[in-house]
């Protein structure tokens, strides 16, 4: 009788301890996400004008962003090609892959910092990040789907227009549309700060690097530092660095055949022929393989290339920026130590954060 009783008891306090549980869903006073600009950082280009940052609203953004059915065929999600593992880029894939897995012409980089981004993608071709998802969304290699179907298909999950209610109450009229799907996915994007790296440590002043750090730190900003600037380690400017163009295969319904002419397909500028924005260097650890066509799988690979590789004169680096004319050269030591303070760019507190995290696996907090 005793155990019965006792059972009994637990199993009332755990359906009162349920039925006391806040809705992740439903916002609190206490329920709140911010957006802090680090210390020493410039003001962001993205400032959220007529898009104010809310916990529901970066919700929604999350949950949209791990959501397949923002795709042609319901399973390619933005996280499909940006892992949060990856630092939110495409671990060991040369160029993404979409629907159909068809491929695209181009690595997929890591989504972090996104609101100091000037420009989108490696041409550049968009430069507002609310306008961003609609690329990807609507590219037939990439998620091949229009906006039509993708609000259609989330009107029907009976979770998404209270979701959208509470995110965009001040709206009227039917608020699942895609104004607001790309204002939240914004959101979520423009949330995720990396800067909890061993080299922001070691810039608040909590540690010291070790030898091998402090000289790859010395290297880098005599060799590097002119184009991939701190604090965001890079510039976001525009460049060609002498790589020889590649037929890229594209398997789609045109079955084509082309060669990435960069920054050029954006402007029809010919001195943009073969530029691409400079990535930033953070987590570049977590990022491989490297440079807007996955060529080199390994650090390694890209240091020799700057250090050796580079041809000048070949017709193909008419548009080589000037700095690189004479390479980079870099002794065995220097690559090495190099490494090593490109290691410390890793912040692991980005793709273990929860709060980036798939909400079918973490939901809110």
């Amino acid at each position: 009788m005793y155990k019965k009783f006792l059972v009994l008891s637990l199993l009332f306090a755990l359906c009162f301890w349920l039925s006391c549980r806040v809705d992740p869903y439903v916002p609190t006073s206490s329920k709140q996400v911010a957006f802090d600009i680090p210390k020493g950082w410039p003001q962001p280009y993205y400032q959220f004008t007529n898009n104010r940052l809310t916990y529901d609203g970066f919700q929604l953004g999350r949950r949209l962003f791990y959501d397949g059915r923002l795709s042609s065929n319901d399973t390619v999600s933005c996280a499909f090609c940006h892992q949060n593992f990856a630092a939110f880029s495409n671990l060991a894939h040369f160029v993404s892959h979409g629907v159909g897995n068809q491929n695209g012409t181009r690595n997929a980089p890591g989504i972090f910092n996104m609101a100091w981004n000037t420009s989108y993608f490696w041409d550049g071709g968009v430069t507002n990040l609310e306008n961003q998802p609609i690329n990807p969304m609507t590219n037939p290699v990439e998620m091949g789907e229009t906006l039509p179907d993708v609000i259609r298909k989330i009107s029907k999950d009976p979770m998404y227009p209270a979701m959208f209610q509470r995110a965009f109450s001040n709206d009227t009229g039917d608020l699942i549309n895609s104004k607001h799907i790309f204002q939240s996915l914004a959101q979520f994007m423009a949330v995720m700060i990396s800067n909890n790296s061993r080299y922001d440590s070691f810039v608040r002043g909590q540690i010291t690097f070790n030898s091998s750090e402090t000289n790859g730190y010395t290297t880098f900003k005599t060799k590097c530092a002119s184009c991939h600037s701190e604090p965001l380690f890079s510039d976001y400017q525009f460049r060609s660095i002498g790589l020889e163009p590649e037929v890229m295969p594209v398997i789609n319904h045109t079955g084509q055949f082309i060669i990435d002419s960069g920054r050029e397909h954006i402007t029809h500028n010919a001195s943009d022929r073969y530029k691409f924005k400079t990535p930033s260097l953070r987590n570049i650890a977590l990022t491989a393989p490297y440079m807007h066509d996955g060529r080199f799988l390994t650090l390694l690979d890209v240091l020799d290339y700057f250090s050796t590789s580079i041809k000048p004169g070949a017709s193909y680096c008419a548009t080589l920026d000037p700095s690189l004319t004479g390479g980079i050269p870099l002794t065995t030591q220097q690559k090495n130590d190099l490494i090593s303070f490109l290691n410390t760019l890793t912040d692991h507190t980005l793709y273990t954060n929860p709060l980036f995290s798939d909400p079918n696996n973490y939901p809110a907090p």
